[in-house]
């Protein structure tokens, strides 16, 4: 098997969860799953699928929207996006996450960016995907300190979208919305459960197959470190100069 970066795997886990979806939405600040959006669109392409559509703020290549967030949220409202990202300073095992900051609100003693439009987008995309690269438990808590956007609602409420899969550079969870909470389902390369357990703040339930993260053919390597890395570069150049030296690193070329 061609050896692989972490980073790498992470963008092809990504894909393979976008499979099915026609439009692809991802906010600013977000090289990996831009990459795995690309990456998504040209498997497509090549098998002469239908056309996957990506909306990537910050990019002018791949973005048709003129005003940035005000036509993502108008898009999302209307049912026209099928996947979106959302990151957090924290999360917990309900897929609630905390844009805000750590303590009591409103004397938090740790202040992030804010919630912006998470919680909307949270409610209306169908397949939101949770990411962050660091698993730890500041990060994977039992319970947020502040909610930004719920991960589940009281029954009554509409809502079509929440939270599909939590990825972080450990593991892969799939969020199952009936029981409102996560179910390991993959364990990345050289991660173990004990690992896994010890750096998550939450409970969740463990898929009686529990595996190895599955990795990309040579086919889908070959796409990521071509076509998709010389995309990424127009939006994520830094990023793409990061990927492409811990490539030669990793395989020595």
């Amino acid at each position: 098997m061609t050896p692989m970066t972490l980073r790498e795997h992470l963008i092809v886990t990504i894909a393979t969860l976008l499979d099915g979806a026609r439009h692809v939405a991802v906010g600013a600040s977000s090289p990996i799953p831009a990459a795995a959006a690309m990456l998504l669109r040209a498997r497509k392409e090549i098998a002469r699928e239908p056309a996957v559509r990506l909306s990537i703020l910050g990019s002018v290549r791949h973005n048709l929207f003129t005003n940035g967030s005000a036509e993502l949220f108008d898009c999302a409202g209307q049912g026209r996006i099928d996947a979106f990202f959302l990151g957090g300073g924290q999360i917990d095992g309900q897929g609630n996450i905390n844009l805000v900051g750590v303590g009591d609100y409103p004397n938090t003693k740790v202040r992030w960016p804010g919630s912006f439009g998470s919680a909307y987008l949270y409610f209306v995309v169908p397949k939101v995907i949770l990411f962050r690269e660091e698993h730890s438990p500041r990060v994977l808590v039992d319970k947020v300190d502040f909610i930004s956007a719920p991960g589940t609602s009281d029954p009554g409420v509409y809502r079509k979208g929440g939270p599909y899969a939590l990825l972080t550079n450990k593991a892969l969870f799939m969020f199952d919305r009936e029981r409102g909470r996560f179910c390991l389902a993959h364990l990345h390369p050289g991660q173990t459960l004990l690992d896994v357990c010890a750096a998550t703040g939450f409970d969740f339930d463990v898929k009686p197959d529990l595996s190895v993260t599955p990795a990309p053919d040579a086919a889908t390597l070959a796409l990521l470190r071509g076509r998709v890395l010389e995309e990424l570069r127009e939006t994520y150049p830094d990023f793409a100069a990061q990927l492409t030296t811990e490539i030669a690193a990793h395989t020595g070329s």
